[in-house]
Formats: structure tokens, sequence, C-alpha cells
């Protein structure tokens, strides 16, 4: 019996150490087929990545692609935690919206332009420069002095783009949008009288239509100011012209000084909110194309002087 026993246990021994050797190949094997693999995945890792570069260096694009997709995910997320941080919402591309430019970067006749006017007007320097730089641009196409359309939009709004007279002239321009609304609408509607580029533009318009019927430049301003018929455009036009000649001198790289907006008898801009308003309480004023407040001659009736305005509405209204 003990001799079975014996027996019994041997087998089991033999049994036991037949399972703990197929243990250790298996073992062995599973490793070495690991570490073949993993050789095997990081050469093809490897060999993704040298395709992926030779990629790029031959096709450019597909890395400048590569580049905007990991440039917009780090500005998502990097939003996403400001959001999360501040509870306000980011734009990145609100400055886009901005009319403004750097002085710097203008040629050197406009960048004077826009800091001679920046420090007369007590505006920043940048939204000035895209004016002039616009101005400049658009003159070239209506055949006009640049300097003579920064002259108006100094004399009209001193550059403040949402002035407004009171007889609802509009923009730095001072264009009358309720008679000229239908200019407005290759700019998305008469709100964008309150687009600086855009009343620019409008206003461009509207002065080459009052030269072209008056016949001459400083005529053309009567009528753009809406004196044509009257005997007297409250000094408007020689205002405009004077502002004008000094651009020129300093576009020309004369040392102009930068006095004070003169007052004229037609209107006032203040330097603190750049509005408009009259400053002859006692002489009726009447309203024009772009809004100025012109005052009519001081022996005129006022019904007459109403009259002469309404008509000079309609000069360019038709």
């Amino acid at each position: 019996m003990i001799q079975g026993n014996l027996c019994k246990k041997e087998k089991l021994l033999t049994a036991f150490k037949k399972i703990g050797s197929w243990a250790n190949r298996l073992g062995r094997q599973s490793t070495r087929s690991f570490f073949e693999a993993s050789q095997n995945g990081f050469a093809l890792l490897g060999l993704a990545v040298m395709f992926a570069l030779v990629a790029l260096m031959v096709h450019p694009q597909i890395r400048t692609s590569g580049e905007r997709h990991l440039m917009e995910w780090l500005q998502d997320r990097q939003l996403a935690q400001t959001q999360q941080d501040t509870g306000m919402v980011s734009e990145p591309d609100a400055s886009d919206r901005a009319t403004a430019t750097d002085p710097r970067s203008l040629p050197k006749q406009q960048a004077a332009l826009a800091f001679w006017l920046s420090k007369k007007y007590r505006v920043a320097p940048e939204p000035v420069s895209a004016l002039v730089a616009e101005a400049f641009s658009i003159a070239t196409v209506a055949k006009l002095e640049p300097t003579l359309i920064l002259a108006i939009m100094a004399v009209e709004s001193g550059f403040n783009p949402f002035a407004q007279s009171a007889v609802g002239a509009q923009g730095l321009m001072q264009v009358m949008t309720r008679v000229h609304g239908d200019k407005y609408e290759n700019f998305g509607g008469k709100l964008a009288a309150f687009d600086p580029v855009s009343n620019l533009r409008v206003g461009v318009r509207v002065l080459q239509e009052c030269i072209a019927r008056a016949g001459s430049v400083e005529a053309g301003l009567r009528y753009y100011v809406g004196a044509a018929n009257l005997v007297d455009d409250g000094g408007y036009a020689s205002k405009v012209m004077a502002e004008h000649a000094r651009l020129k001198m300093v576009a020309g790289g004369r040392n102009v000084p930068t006095l004070a907006p003169t007052i004229s008898s037609a209107s006032v801009i203040s330097p603190a909110i750049g509005s408009i308003s009259l400053i002859a309480p006692l002489i009726p004023a009447v309203h024009s194309l772009n809004g100025s407040n012109v005052l009519p001659q001081a022996t005129k009736p006022k019904a007459d002087a109403a009259t002469s305005a309404d008509k000079s509405d309609n000069l360019l209204d038709s």
C-alpha cells in the first residue's frame, strides 16, 4: 500500500513538472512574441513618422493645414478655459471689426496726416490712419484730392463716426441718411451710415455729384452743405478749403501748427464729445444735403431760407 502511495506521488510530481515546464515555455514564447510585436510596432511607427515627414516636405500645404487645425484646437481650448474661469465670452477676432490701422504701416505722407489729424482733433491715431488710407484709396477712383475728403470729414464731424446733427445728418461725412438712403443699399442698409468706411464712401459719392452739378470744387461744397440757393454758405466752403490747404502742406512735409479747430458761423465741433451744435440761436438755421447747420443771411425771412434748403435737399434726391 505504501508503495502504491509513492507511485501516486511520483505521478503527481511528474504531472506538476510537466505543467510547470509547459507554463515556462508558454511564458517565454509569449514574452518573445510580445517583444517581437513591439519591435515591429515601433518599426511601423517609425516608418509612418518618416513617411509623414517626407510628405510634409514635399507638400507644404499639408503642414500649413495641420498647423492651422492645431492652432484652432489650442485656441478653442484656451477660449473654453477662459469662459470657464471668468464667465466672459472671448472674441479673438474682435479686432477684425475695428476700423483701425497702425500708422507706422502707412506711407510717410499718409502717416504724417494721420498723426497731425489725431493731435488736432483729439482722436486716436489708429482709426484716423484707417480713414486716411481709405481716403487716399477712394480719392484715386473718385478723381478727388484725398486731403479735400479729409478736410470735409474734419469740418463736418471732427472724425466722430457717430455724430448726428439736429436735422438727422449722420456719420463722418454728415450725410442725410433719409435723403441718400438708397446709396447705402450696397453696404447693407441705412445703419451703415455709422460704419466709418461706408459713410466715407457714400459721402464721397454725394460730393462727386455736387461738384459735377456745380462745376467747381468750391461751388460743389456749397451744394454739399445745402447752400446752393443761398447768398451765404455761412463760411462753410472757406473753412473746408482752408483745412484742405493745411492738410496739403502737412502731406508735403511742412510743419503746420495743430491749432484748435476754428469756429465757423455754420457749426462748431465740440472737442469733448465731437457733436455738432448751433451757435447762433437768434438766426434760424437750415438743414442741408449732409445735415450741416447753415445760417442764412439775417435779413432773409425764415420761410424763404427753409424753402431754399428744401430745394437743395431735392437737388440730389431727384
